[in-house]
């Protein structure tokens, strides 16, 4: 069995999470231990460069919302430690450009440090349950 390197899955993770969903991706291959990413946006597709690529044997690592990472973190960020806001930053998702927002809000209260901690750690977490559901072995 094929070990993987959970940084190079959390790297790959940022990758497909760091743009809207569905335009990066990356497929972890479990014959060869490769990841191999594409982009809508740059036009970047590594899987075309693979001859012998057996898709059978890849597993596309997840986006940040497949992992309920997204709206619902921030949410369950902003009842335990924002609930006076709560109903302002419903309101910032309601447009484009919420994250930003959001963040300077919680740079104005004081809070984008423990924000961070708290979606590096939930993120770390799903990813790792995310592996394991998926029988990928890491170190």
């Amino acid at each position: 069995m094929t070990r993987f390197s959970f940084s190079d899955i959390e790297n790959a993770f940022m990758y497909v999470s760091s743009a809207m969903y569905g335009m990066n991706s990356a497929v972890l291959c479990r014959d060869t231990g490769k990841i191999l990413y594409s982009s809508e946006m740059s036009g970047i597709d590594e899987t075309e460069d693979e001859d012998d690529l057996d898709l059978d044997q890849c597993i596309e690592i997840p986006h940040k919302n497949d992992l309920d990472l997204g709206k619902n973190l921030v949410f369950e960020f902003v009842e335990e430690f924002l609930p006076d806001d709560y109903e302002n930053v419903r309101q910032m998702f309601r447009r484009n450009g919420a994250y930003s927002r959001y963040k300077d809000l919680l740079e104005r209260r004081g809070l984008l440090n423990k924000w961070y901690e708290i979606e590096n750690s939930r993120e770390e977490h799903a990813l790792g349950k995310w592996c394991k559901e998926n029988g990928i072995d890491v170190v």
